[in-house]
């Protein structure tokens, strides 16, 4: 093991708070200025901003949605892999690990299937207009495309943390929200793809969040590593 995750078994737990609180919270920060910095852009668009900010924020419930499920995995998961770690039990640990990056895979699936079949009545009741629907369903059509780096980014962020590697975590975060800054004004303005260039811009962000997060799971620097023979769904761990 690496010294790192030594430390969560050996450090002060008031030190471990601060080392591991204050990354954990910048990234929240920062996550928060990815999505106004993504509305400012999409707000400046000539003519049509007021129309397309409200039909992109009629797609944050399904946004949310997603997250939460993303969430709901990661943050259910990764302590059973710190109980794991704490039991010496690495296999285990990778197990769990294993397990919730394909349970996030398929979920994302289902997810992607169900809203793209019935995104158009949920946006309406959201209280989508005529005037805006077409805007959203600009959106969330391309952004369900990427549903899939939205769950493991965040979802499998959460075992990054969980292992003590609180930066690595945070830089998950900031490598999206800084693709997105740059992206968002090429898309939008450059190559005039209007809401469809904002929505391509998050998809391209996420995506390298997401091979951010991969790369380090499958990497030599991280504890608790992917192992694909361990990929298999199970009901006891």
């Amino acid at each position: 093991m690496s010294a790192q995750t030594n430390d969560l078994g050996t450090f002060p737990v008031h030190k471990l708070l601060l080392r591991l609180a204050a990354p954990a919270i910048l990234a929240q920060l920062i996550n928060a200025l990815y999505n106004i910095v993504d509305r400012i852009y999409i707000g400046n668009m000539s003519g049509i901003g007021h129309l397309a900010i409200t039909g992109v924020g009629l797609t944050f419930p399904i946004i949310t949605l997603i997250a939460a499920f993303a969430c709901m995995v990661g943050m259910g998961g990764a302590p059973l892999m710190s109980m794991s770690l704490g039991e010496k039990n690495l296999q285990k640990a990778q197990k769990i690990l294993s397990t919730c990056m394909v349970t996030l895979a398929a979920l994302a699936v289902v997810l992607t299937a169900a809203f793209l079949i019935w995104k158009i009545p949920f946006l309406y009741a959201f209280g989508a207009s005529d005037d805006t629907i077409s805007f959203a369903d600009e959106y969330i059509s391309i952004y369900l495309m990427g549903s899939i780096f939205v769950m493991i980014s965040l979802g499998l962020n959460s075992f990054i943390t969980a292992q003590g590697f609180s930066k690595t975590g945070m830089l998950t975060v900031v490598i999206g929200a800084v693709a997105n800054i740059i992206l968002d004004p090429v898309f939008i303005f450059v190559f005039d793809l209007g809401v469809r260039g904002a929505a391509i811009a998050t998809v391209i962000s996420q995506g390298i969040s997401a091979a951010w997060v991969l790369a380090f799971l499958f990497g030599k620097k991280t504890t608790v590593k992917v192992r694909l023979k361990n990929c298999g769904l199970t009901g006891s761990y």
